[in-house]
């Protein structure tokens, strides 16, 4: 600068008040400068133009010296306003060493580099526009200042620079895209808040479809959405919601698949607000975009489930979450059972190699939860295919990845349980071919969730349970239907059953899955009867608490002589013979009291059919293992001869104080509705002597306490026979209607009861025998 040559066509007193300390001498040498370049624009001196600015910029703007740089910028925006209209040519010889001062140590200095880019700005105007990157960057960092001055300063320039871009129809958008989406992951309130405000202002401009660019920049909003202050949090609601505006109006131009993952992993976020507008999105996504969402259905999953297990004070998000799920739930349709799956290429693509997907750290974790979330996301994120391509691919292994994942954890929810409950239901029912192949992985679990503490949750899970068993689908499974459940053992406890079902008693006619006369059950009903009485004998805590409602519910949902057909028949082969008792205890406490079964009843009063009759033998050699019992389905079949038999048997039994209360319940039971008829027939003794020979047995059987007055009081209510003859002889007795079970070997079924009870007795001495030689070893 000592050298005058160098700084010519500059005059020594320019080159000196631009350098001096007094910023009115400064703006005086702008002046000087203005006019001098006014001078060379009139003669069209270009290279003299550019010379100038090229001292001002070298010499002055970058010089070590902070009074020189004051002055170069002040020169600098002289220089502008000489150049008018033109300066456009001279921009980026303007602009550069401007924004360089923008990061000076010195505050007035950044000040002024903001004040002078002000001037340069606002003379060019639309020219900037090529320039607008530059000038973003420079103005995001000054938005952050800790400098006040400085930061007005700026909101003055990035006024101007918004209003150039809003009366412009040249916005390089696209050239835009790559920074915003940089910049918007800053961490500083005011560059948040200055992105914030970019966006809502392009947002607003008619020509900037910035909609097709929100992929990009997505998850930087909801970032910001979880800002400290409640002004940039309002300000990216805003955004936010405009965005969502914008998307309901223009569905058919939003790239929906883009952004799903983006949503998935906010609609799992810690922040309340940053969590319920994810969902709302989600909620719209689905709503809009329909089966193009399908694809990420796992991961979507993985996000909404829990969310409908919070309290009241998450009520917002929980309802809708709760349409989220609904909704995507209706997009499963029967046509996704009937897609070649031989071929994934076609629908799902191989997995990407590269994890820019997400670019976020949280996105690799090592919990289990989120890795279904995000393993489910990453599939689809990568591959560029048409709407149409989206919409037959069910990832139908991830659902029900996850589903399986939520029903196992025990912290969840009871609504998240009934939820996937739901799912795992409605996806049998749509897609049940697709569905039994992941049905061994799932049986386990759905048969542990029959201890579910809740109702609610045992009710869908037997809804579930039942859809498996009967659904025509598991037929064509024969390679996942083997009766002996050796892959879904819940316990130590075991019940010993035949390899096949096709193994059975002689009662049975046509194998163990179902009785001759009822709907056939596929290959896993048998599996499901082996595994709930399995079930049953490794926790007894459940079949005393829950036991009759489990029974009763498959009743419900499933034929009910199936049911006690097969159960009958498992039973028979236990070997745990105090469990055997137990369990018929209770399916003959159902079988005589519950309404689901009336039906049923009515079918074995009369035993008019070979299917009645085939029924009656298979539950006769189960209730063997309870000799109460036995007689009590013999009341209800009206074997009357053979239940005196029976009772005559009992004096070779071991009487012990279960023994005598079950006949105690017994007699309770004959004074109930069900046995109403039971008691009119002992209005005719005359044909029915059996019955009252079996009646007088348990009298004699029990000692005087209030059952046996019951039954005394009862029996001699009993008429006269004398008195009770009439002189129409011609009604046929109730013998005659019991012809039709003659074909019952009753001497084979009754010397299978003294087997059984033979069975019973000698178990019982050898639990008693153990019980002696522990006592002896604990006195010894």
């Amino acid at each position: 600068m000592n050298a005058e040559r160098d700084l010519s066509p500059l005059t020594p007193g320019v080159v000196r008040a631009l350098t001096d300390k007094l910023y009115e001498k400064r703006k005086v040498a702008a002046l000087e400068i203005e006019k001098l370049v006014r001078e060379f624009v009139a003669q069209n001196n270009t290279s003299q133009i550019k010379h100038v600015i090229q001292i001002l910029s070298q010499e002055f703007a970058l010089s070590q010296h902070p009074h020189s740089r004051k002055g170069g910028l002040i020169g600098l925006a002289a220089c502008s306003i000489a150049l008018g209209k033109d300066s456009g040519l001279y921009l980026k010889e303007l602009i550069e060493p401007v924004l360089t001062c923008f990061n000076d140590a010195d505050s007035r200095l950044r000040y002024y580099a903001c004040e002078a880019l002000y001037n340069i700005v606002k003379v060019a105007r639309g020219s900037v526009l090529p320039h607008f990157n530059v000038l973003f960057d420079g103005l995001s960092k000054l938005a952050a200042d800790p400098d006040p001055n400085v930061k007005s300063g700026s909101e003055l320039l990035d006024r101007l620079l918004k209003d150039i871009v809003t009366e412009s129809n040249q916005f390089d958008l696209v050239g835009f895209i790559p920074l915003l989406r940089e910049r918007i992951y800053s961490n500083n309130q005011y560059a948040r808040q200055f992105i914030i405000s970019w966006i809502l202002v392009l947002e607003s401009v008619p020509d900037i479809n910035l909609l097709d660019y929100l992929p990009e920049i997505l998850d930087g909003l909801f970032q910001i959405l979880g800002d400290n202050s409640k002004e940039i949090r309002k300000m990216c609601e805003v955004a936010l919601g405009e965005f969502l505006k914008e998307i309901k109006k223009n569905p058919s131009s939003v790239k929906f698949a883009e952004m799903a993952n983006i949503l998935v992993i906010h609609c799992q976020a810690a922040d309340d607000l940053i969590q319920l507008t994810a969902m709302c999105w989600m909620r719209e996504f689905i709503q809009l975009a329909g089966r193009v969402m399908l694809p990420y259905s796992s991961g979507i999953l993985t996000a909404v489930l829990p969310c409908l297990s919070y309290d009241d004070r998450k009520k917002n998000i929980k309802e809708v979450a709760n349409v989220c799920n609904q909704s995507l739930m209706k997009l499963v349709i029967p046509e996704d059972d009937e897609m070649d799956e031989a071929k994934p290429s076609m629908t799902i693509p191989a997995e990407p190699t590269s994890e820019e997907s997400l670019s976020k750290p949280e996105a690799v974790t090592t919990g289990k939860s989120q890795l279904l979330g995000v393993t489910a996301l990453n599939q689809p994120l990568f591959f560029p295919c048409s709407c149409e391509r989206i919409q037959v691919t069910l990832n139908l292994d991830g659902i029900v990845q996850v589903l399986d994942y939520h029903l196992s954890d025990t912290s969840i929810g009871m609504m998240t349980r009934i939820a996937v409950l739901k799912w795992l239901y409605h996806l049998y029912i749509k897609t049940p071919r697709k569905m039994f192949r992941h049905t061994d992985s799932l049986f386990p679990i759905l048969l542990r969730t029959l201890s579910d503490e809740s109702d609610e949750v045992i009710l869908k899970d037997l809804e579930l349970l039942a859809e498996i068993a009967s659904s025509p689908a598991g037929q064509t499974e024969e390679g996942h239907g083997s009766s002996d459940g050796s892959d879904v053992r819940p316990g130590p406890v075991e019940l010993h059953v035949p390899a096949r079902a096709g193994q059975l008693s002689s009662s049975s006619t046509k194998g163990l899955e179902c009785s001759p006369s009822t709907p056939t059950m596929n290959s896993y009903f048998y599996k499901f009867m082996i595994n709930l009485l399995k079930r049953f004998s490794s926790e007894r805590k459940l079949l005393e608490t829950r036991g009759a409602f489990i029974i009763r519910q498959l009743c419900l949902l499933l034929n009910a002589e199936n049911i006690f057909h097969s159960m009958a028949d498992i039973l028979l082969r236990e070997e745990d013979l105090k469990f055997a008792s137990t369990m018929v205890h209770t399916l003959n406490t159902i079988l005589l009291t519950s309404s689901e079964l009336f039906q049923l009843r009515n079918q074995l009063k009369d035993l008019k059919t070979p299917e009645s009759r085939n029924l009656f033998c298979c539950l006769y050699r189960s209730w063997c293992h309870n000799p109460v019992t036995t007689v009590s389905l013999c009341f209800l079949t009206q074997n009357y001869k053979h239940a005196y038999d029976l009772i005559q048997k009992f004096g070779d039994l071991e009487v012990t104080v279960d023994f005598l209360t079950e006949v105690d319940k017994l007699v309770q039971l004959i004074e109930c509705p069900i046995f109403t008829y039971l008691r009119l027939q002992l209005l005719d003794v005359k044909n029915n002597p059996y019955l009252i020979k079996a009646l007088y047995g348990l009298l004699m059987l029990l000692p005087q306490s209030s059952a046996f007055q019951l039954l005394s009081h009862r029996l001699q209510c009993v008429p006269n026979p004398e008195l009770m003859q009439t002189t129409d002889n011609t009604k046929p007795s109730t013998s005659f209607k019991r012809t039709a079970a003659s074909n019952i070997d009753y001497t084979e079924l009754l010397q299978h009861f003294e087997k059984v009870q033979n069975k019973h007795l000698e178990a019982r001495h050898q639990r008693a025998g153990r019980a002696e030689q522990l006592d002896r070893r604990v006195v010894l």
